[in-house]
């Protein structure tokens, strides 16, 4: 694909003015850029492929411009990261963070992100975690900007809410890291579901 062509798909999912500065990450660190459909489990990810030498990052299609921008980086990140360590280094240690403030830095501005995501985001790339799922702040307030606002984040239950996703009714039981540990009423199945997905509170 050509850097035209980029450009263009970048203008549809991240803010207007880093649109270059995506594109100029992409040109120079010469990765496969992949924009899969939603997952539960991650935001994006990044692998490189041994056999065939390519780098390849992705980011789902259902962020709003705001957390693509920031997963996107912080994919680019692990890239720079391997080019320099390979894996002798911690996946989301001191190398990663520094590595995603340095990338993340010339970003930090009021005409990329909004006054509310900009002062959560700058407090939370002062030791930027493995995830943004572990930064209920920073989640809550780039939930603000989602353009379906139906259904609430796992994260604002309490425990024992019940609640339903996927037409299933669960109860809320305790937070495991990243993903809470519910269970489901009807068969009593206990279930792993991340902390930012989209519920209903069961009435």
């Amino acid at each position: 694909m050509q850097k035209e062509s980029y450009r263009n798909v970048f203008e549809r999912f991240v803010p207007i003015h880093a649109v270059y500065y995506c594109l100029d990450l992409w040109w120079d660190y010469k990765f496969e850029f992949k924009i899969t459909k939603g997952r539960q489990t991650k935001l994006g990810d990044y692998r490189f492929h041994p056999v065939k030498k390519v780098h390849v990052v992705s980011v789902n299609n259902n962020l709003n411009p705001f957390a693509f921008l920031i997963t996107y980086i912080h994919e680019v990140a692990h890239l720079v990261v391997y080019n320099e360590h390979k894996h002798r280094v911690s996946p989301h240690g001191q190398e990663w963070k520094n590595a995603f403030k340095k990338l993340m830095l010339p970003m930090l501005r009021a005409d990329v992100f909004p006054d509310d995501i900009l002062r959560v985001l700058a407090r939370h790339m002062k030791n930027p975690k493995a995830s943004s799922y572990s930064d209920p702040k920073l989640i809550v307030t780039l939930n603000r900007y989602d353009k379906d606002q139906s259904g609430i984040l796992l994260s604002q239950l309490n425990v024992n809410d019940q609640f339903i996703f996927n037409k299933r009714l669960f109860n809320k039981i305790e937070l495991r890291r990243t993903r809470v540990l519910c269970e489901e009423i009807k068969t009593g199945k206990k279930y792993l579901i991340s902390q930012t997905a989209k519920v209903k509170l069961a009435s």
